[in-house]
């Protein structure tokens, strides 16, 4: 959808104007995380069909748009914007501690295996800026593991490929 006619057809999809909007036959979903779940439901590769562990996969999603987005994105925006007492840092800072706790501890989010909390944590987490705020060598190990894995290449270079003749 070229931007100069997002007004005139992607709002009557997506209320705010944003990406991303997914079309799937009947359905059509906004949001990112809403998109995932969507997507992850229809291979148990990315959500696991037993209770435990889609409760555990829905968690983790939720944890990466509400607990951790929820501060890297207006922290970074600051920090980009020039900002100089950035007020978000304290609580990124334990946002950031927090989940290097956890990824001590395990390989991957939920279910003793990757699911789709990984997909988007991971991609939560893979912002430069954030991750060289502090040293948390979990948490890179972690995001090296999601984004080296070879599903990851293809569809982030695929996404790539999608936005270069915009450039």
């Amino acid at each position: 959808m070229a931007f100069e006619d997002r007004e005139n057809n992607h709002l009557a999809q997506q209320p705010f104007g944003q990406v991303p909007f997914l079309s799937d036959g009947e359905l059509e979903i906004f949001e990112s995380g809403a998109c995932l779940l969507h997507l992850a439901r229809k291979n148990s590769h990315l959500i696991p069909s037993d209770p435990v562990g889609d409760a555990q996969t829905v968690q983790w999603i939720i944890a990466a748009l509400n607990s951790i987005e929820m501060v890297t994105v207006p922290w970074w925006f600051l920090e980009i914007s020039g900002v100089e007492d950035n007020g978000l840092t304290e609580w990124l800072a334990n946002r950031l501690d927090k989940i290097e706790k956890v990824l001590k501890d395990r390989e991957w989010l939920a279910a003793n295996r990757f699911t789709a909390a990984d997909l988007l944590m991971a991609d939560v987490l893979r912002v430069p800026k954030v991750r060289a705020f502090g040293d948390r060598p979990a948490t890179e190990r972690y995001v090296a593991r999601v984004t080296n894995r070879p599903a990851f290449k293809k569809a982030y270079d695929d996404q790539l490929a999608h936005f270069a003749p915009a450039d």
